[in-house]
């Protein structure tokens, strides 16, 4: 991409992308029922209104076929998250947005690395947000973000508002913010970038062993019809008895985390929606659980997982 400006943090990128398009309180944006809160939130901060799709429950990404009956007269983009790591399918939401005159905007925070078609995630749509918090792909030690994108005018626009709304110091363009990616955190990210490739064929071959040797019939496994396509940020598996087997897991000292327990519509801070109904969503947040994935992770480590897996 032709330009790569850092920012504050994965949030930040993306509400700095909305926010220098314009759009208009009210304006719609189309966004996957099952994502991390954030991508929602930099909608909603921006006066623009969250319009959820449900998921492929086999890649848990937005389902492309779904998109097109929540266009209205008001939609003005698509938000796609690359869940987990794994590229979205974009072939359809590219048609749509050519169809409808709509922007694609990317949520790439997981997906560092990933294809689609031999093209990198965050290069897949009109402007990418990035998140580098420490447990991404590609991580910083703090909080950090970038938006990418190809548009001249949108980029120079963003370098103002992450900066108080100012190119020049003391003159201010636009009611700005300050959201600089730190120095220490890009001088450490510079020496991550070189060895990411690398990183994520090592989750690649994490991921193929557990999906080759995980044999318990009580656990489904994540799918990916492409290797390329996902660089396996998180594990996730299903499981109708979440709460035994996380124990178990952990009384075998394996750690796993739930991503993500509650699904927006019901959050507390979406109360307006706690009454709809997203049944794979719910599904998907009911049953979900990251197991341990990491190019730190040991052959031995590895194996052991699986071995205590299939004993459950």
């Amino acid at each position: 991409m032709k330009h790569c400006i850092g920012c504050a943090n994965g949030l930040d990128a993306l509400k700095l992308i909305i926010k220098a398009y314009g759009f208009r309180n009210g304006d719609e944006i189309i966004v996957p029922a099952n994502t991390y809160i954030a991508s929602i939130l930099a909608i909603s901060d921006n006066g623009c209104t969250p319009v959820l799709v449900e998921p492929d429950i086999n890649t848990y990404n937005i389902n492309p076929d779904l998109i097109e009956e929540k266009i209205t007269d008001k939609t003005r983009a698509v938000l796609v998250v690359h869940l987990y790591g794994q590229a979205v399918q974009m072939d359809k939401i590219w048609a749509l947005a050519k169809k409808y005159n709509l922007k694609i905007i990317e949520d790439s925070a997981q997906a560092h690395g990933a294809l689609y078609n031999g093209k990198c995630t965050g290069s897949l749509g009109d402007a990418s947000g990035f998140s580098f918090y420490p447990g991404k792909n590609l991580g910083c030690l703090g909080d950090g973000g970038a938006v990418t994108t190809n548009d001249d005018e949108l980029a120079q626009k963003i370098r103002a508002l992450r900066n108080y709304g100012s190119h020049i110091k003391y003159h201010n363009l636009y009611q700005g913010s300050n959201s600089r990616l730190d120095e220490i955190q890009a001088a450490i990210l510079s020496v991550k970038l070189p060895e990411l490739d690398k990183d994520n064929k090592r989750r690649r071959e994490i991921s193929k062993y557990y999906r080759e040797n995980i044999s318990t019939s009580k656990i489904i496994l994540p799918h990916t019809d492409n290797e390329m396509s996902h660089v396996w940020h998180i594990f996730a598996v299903r499981t109708s008895n979440r709460n035994d087997f996380q124990a178990y897991l952990k009384q075998n000292e394996i750690q796993t985390l739930i991503h993500y327990p509650i699904p927006p519509h019901k959050q507390p801070a979406y109360k307006e929606w706690n009454n709809l109904s997203f049944p794979l969503t719910e599904e998907i947040h009911d049953t979900i659980l990251s197991l341990p994935i990491s190019p730190v992770m040991t052959d031995d480590e590895v194996k052991k997982v699986v071995e205590v897996i299939n004993a459950f």
